[in-house]
C-alpha cells in the first residue's frame, strides 16, 4: 500500500482547485493556499460576492433603525505533532485543546470571546494584538454564529438567527437568514428584502433555528422539530411531537446527529413578549437530554453523553469531545444562568458555577508562546494568507485582545 501512495506535489495540476473549492470554510482555504505557490494561484480567497461581515440587513421589527448581521466562528485549537516536538510550551498545560470565539469583521482585526458567555477575553498587558503561528497547531472550526446589531448595540428583538449557505464559494445573493423573534415567532428574510417575513403566522412558540445536513431545522416548545422550505416558506414537519415539559428546547447537532436539550427552570420565567430575555430572569433547575432517531421517527431519551460535551451558547449550540479540551468534563452540560457559567452533570444532576471559559487559564497570556504580543504595527497583518516562500516563514492568525 505504501507504494500506492503519490506526493500531493505531483497531483495533477487540474485537480487542484477542485480540492481547493471543496473546502466550506475560510480557515481552510487558508491553511490550503499557504502550502505552496501553485495551490495559492490555484484558487482565490474567496468568490468576491461572497458573504461579508458586518452585514447590513433590515431591523427586524423598525425598518428605520439601521442594522447589522455580525458573524462569530468557534474553533478548535490543538497543538500539532510540529509543537510537541519543540522545545516551546504547549497550548495549555496539560497539551489539550483549547476553544476560542472570534467575531470576524472586515473592518477591523479578529476579537477574542468566550464560547459559552460571549464576553470579550482582556489581555493583562492592554490592548495588544495576539499573534500565533498556524502551522505548529491544528485549527477546527466547529460552528458558526450570528447576531443582529443596531448602530453597535446587541439587538433585543431577536433570540437567535442564523444565516444559510455561508461559504467562501456561494455568493452573498445565494443566502437567506432565519430567526426566532424574542417573543418566539419565526422570521426568515432572503438577501436583498427590505424588510422579515413571517413563515408561521399562526404559531408562535418558537424555541431554536439551526442549520443541520444542508437544511434549515426548527424546534417549537413541544419539541416538534420542522424544515423550512425555502422556496414556498413553508415549514414540513420533520419529527413527532417530543413533548418534553421543560421551558425552552435547544437544538444541538453531535456525531451527525440531532438532538434535543429540554431545559427545565426552576420557576416560570417572564413572559415571552417582556423586554428583556425570559431566560436571563430564571434559575435552571435540571436538563433533559433526546436524540431523534431519524429512521423510526421516534425520540430516544439520552441519558449519558460519554465523552461529549454540550456547549448552549447565546448565539449557537454545538458539541465537542471532552478528552481533547483542556478545561471540560464529559457528560455535561455548558450554560449560562443569570449572567454566570454554569455545568450540568449529567451523571449525578449536580450544578456548579465554572469560569466564564473553563479552557483559558490566565497564566497563559504569560506563559504560552501561542499568544505572543505582536504590537500595533502588526494589525495591518492580522489573518493574511501569505504562502511560505522558505521553510522558516509562518502563516500567523491574530486576534486583538482589548480590555
Amino acid at each position: 500500500m505504501e507504494d500506492d501512495k503519490v506526493d500531493w506535489s505531483e497531483l495533477p495540476k487540474e485537480l487542484w482547485p477542485k480540492i481547493g473549492k471543496s473546502l466550506e470554510n475560510h480557515i481552510d482555504v487558508l491553511r490550503f493556499r499557504s502550502a505552496c505557490e501553485a495551490f495559492r494561484s490555484s484558487i482565490p480567497p474567496s468568490l468576491p460576492n461572497s458573504p461579508s461581515f458586518p452585514m447590513q440587513i433590515p431591523h427586524p421589527i423598525n425598518h428605520s433603525i439601521a442594522s447589522f448581521l455580525n458573524q462569530f466562528t468557534i474553533y478548535l485549537i490543538q497543538p500539532s505533532d510540529a509543537i510537541s516536538n519543540s522545545n516551546l510550551q504547549p497550548l495549555s498545560p496539560s497539551s489539550k485543546g483549547c476553544l476560542i470565539k472570534v467575531i470576524e469583521s472586515n473592518n477591523r482585526p479578529l476579537s477574542l470571546l468566550s464560547p459559552i458567555s460571549g464576553r470579550k477575553i482582556s489581555h493583562p498587558q492592554g490592548t495588544s494584538p495576539m499573534l500565533w503561528n498556524l502551522l505548529d497547531y491544528r485549527v477546527i472550526e466547529l460552528c458558526k454564529s450570528y447576531t443582529i446589531h443596531n448602530t453597535g448595540r446587541l439587538s433585543s428583538t431577536v433570540n437567535k438567527v442564523v444565516l444559510f449557505p455561508n461559504s467562501p464559494w456561494v455568493g452573498v445573493e445565494e443566502s437567506v437568514a432565519c430567526c426566532v423573534f424574542l417573543e418566539g415567532k419565526l422570521g426568515f428574510m432572503k438577501h436583498g428584502d427590505e424588510k422579515w417575513s413571517l413563515v408561521d403566522d399562526k404559531n408562535f412558540f418558537y424555541d431554536d433555528v439551526i442549520v443541520f445536513k444542508g437544511q434549515l431545522y426548527v424546534t417549537d416548545r413541544w419539541g416538534t422539530i420542522s424544515w423550512v422550505d425555502i422556496s414556498s416558506l413553508k415549514l414540513v414537519q420533520f419529527s413527532p411531537p417530543l413533548c418534553g415539559f421543560g421551558n425552552k428546547k435547544h437544538l444541538v447537532e453531535s456525531c451527525g446527529s440531532l438532538y434535543v436539550v429540554d431545559r427545565f427552570y426552576e420557576s416560570e420565567p417572564r413572559r415571552r413578549n417582556y423586554v428583556a430575555r425570559p431566560d436571563r430572569d430564571a434559575v435552571v433547575e435540571y436538563f433533559k437530554v433526546y436524540k431523534l432517531d431519524e429512521e423510526w421517527g421516534t425520540w430516544v431519551d439520552v441519558k449519558n453523553l460519554r465523552d461529549r460535551a454540550f456547549i448552549l451558547g447565546n448565539s449557537c449550540s454545538f458539541s465537542v469531545s471532552a478528552k481533547v479540551l483542556t478545561g471540560y468534563q464529559g457528560n455535561c452540560i455548558y450554560f449560562t444562568d443569570i449572567f454566570h457559567v454554569r455545568v450540568y452533570n449529567l451523571d449525578d444532576h449536580s450544578i456548579l458555577t465554572v469560569d466564564f471559559d473553563p479552557c483559558l487559564d490566565k497564566s497563559l497570556w504569560y506563559l504560552s508562546p501561542w499568544m505572543r504580543s505582536g504590537g500595533h504595527n502588526h494589525e495591518k497583518h492580522l489573518m493574511k494568507d501569505t504562502f511560505p516562500r522558505r521553510s522558516a516563514d509562518t502563516l500567523l492568525f491574530g486576534i486583538l485582545m482589548e480590555n
